[in-house]
């Protein structure tokens, strides 16, 4: 069984207000030839299809664009499961119509969810979907009161799914999840405040391979049976170092993974520079173009007239000059951490001390969190 695993295209994002529909739409083309070079029998999307519960009209245009391509000309079944950027009931419309053509669009989890059984040479392959389960959800669907959190509620549809399996049969899970000791990145948006959102490697070790979705770097969360595809482009200048590909898995009739990684060849690539003013505007050096999507970071101190404008005239994608060395003199005007890079519990922990000289005390830090995990719950739904 031959499957390519991809996740988390996040179609309709923005970057620096840039709307990034025509760079996906150009890899994603690349995607579409790769399936047809390659011939796997399932293709994988492992969540965050979308970038928001309401995507724009080009973005849903693009799917459904690459979805027909996917089943109609190149014949493949495609499983795809919903993530936590994506409304479920939007995403999963007609999806009972859809599988008679090879479509399997997953939602919410069911607890009468069963495997999706496709045969290769060896006989059944059982994949198992398992898309974004919040623990309200599962306390719903389930009637399990008991779950708490991310981890006891991906224990509890792992085990449902599980259950259906016969004995000694190989499966695939695809899920979207954050598994504890992987690595995120800054584009995505964390599952609850704290370490509440994370489950652990061991939710998923009765499947041969979990294809996973949800942090973008391509990595292993347990080996090359567990693994992360990676977003399909890189949706944040912390993430210029990362190699954006998806994953060719081959499952032999034992039940082992073979994987490779295929790169993907972005239309225009996100990348950081640093120099002085004088010697960047003399054009791009280090092998990049110049309508790469840049970050640039002055070494220049004092002012310097439109720096923006200047460098955009060599650099016409240019989304961010850094001025680290612009520093004031005066104490306490800059904050001693980079904001970007802060979670949102620390954001609003800095806050509340600067404005109470207290520090979050543990329950008021549990209270703000319940509240952030109701108002991103409600904005999936009502959005």
């Amino acid at each position: 069984m031959r499957f390519l695993h991809t996740a988390d295209w996040h179609l309709g994002r923005i970057f620096y207000g840039v709307h990034l529909t025509d760079d996906q739409a150009y890899v994603l083309d690349e995607l579409v030839r790769l399936v047809k070079d390659t011939e796997p029998d399932v293709v994988l999307i492992a969540g965050d299809v979308y970038d928001r519960a309401v995507p724009p009209i080009e973005a849903v245009k693009l799917l459904d664009d690459v979805l027909t391509r996917l089943v109609m000309e190149c014949g493949v079944q495609v499983i795809l499961v919903a993530g936590n950027h994506d409304s479920p009931e939007r995403l999963g419309f007609a999806g009972r119509l859809l599988v008679t053509r090879g479509l399997h669009i997953v939602g919410k989890p069911r607890n009468d969810a069963q495997p999706l059984v496709i045969y290769d040479q060896w006989g059944p392959v059982y994949f198992c979907p398992i898309p974004y389960a919040e623990p309200p959800v599962i306390q719903e669907r389930f009637g399990m009161q008991e779950v708490g959190n991310h981890e006891q509620a991906m224990k509890a549809v792992v085990s449902q799914m599980v259950s259906r399996l016969p004995r000694g049969a190989r499966s695939v899970a695809v899920a979207h999840a954050f598994v504890a000791g992987a690595e995120a990145s800054e584009s995505e948006r964390p599952l609850a405040v704290g370490t509440a959102g994370t489950v652990s490697r061991e939710c998923f070790l009765t499947f041969n391979y979990t294809a996973l979705g949800h942090l973008h770097r391509p990595q292993s969360a347990g080996g090359d049976s567990i693994r992360y595809s990676g977003s399909l482009l890189k949706y944040s200048f912390a993430e210029a170092s990362h190699r954006k590909s998806v994953s060719l898995v081959e499952l032999d009739g034992e039940g082992n993974v073979t994987l490779e990684e295929i790169p993907l060849s972005p239309r225009r690539d996100v990348r950081c520079l640093e120099g002085y003013l004088a010697d960047l505007l003399k054009g791009p050096h280090g092998g990049g173009s110049c309508h790469d999507y840049l970050m640039i970071t002055l070494n220049d101190e004092g002012a310097i007239l439109d720096a923006m404008g200047r460098l955009r005239e060599v650099y016409p994608n240019l989304l961010h000059v850094d001025r680290p060395h612009l520093v004031p003199r005066a104490e306490n005007i800059r904050p001693s951490t980079d904001h970007r890079k802060m979670t949102v519990l620390d954001l609003f922990s800095s806050f509340f001390e600067q404005v109470t000289s207290r520090p979050l005390a543990q329950e008021e830090s549990k209270a703000f969190a319940r509240v952030v995990e109701d108002w991103g719950r409600k904005e999936r739904e009502t959005e």
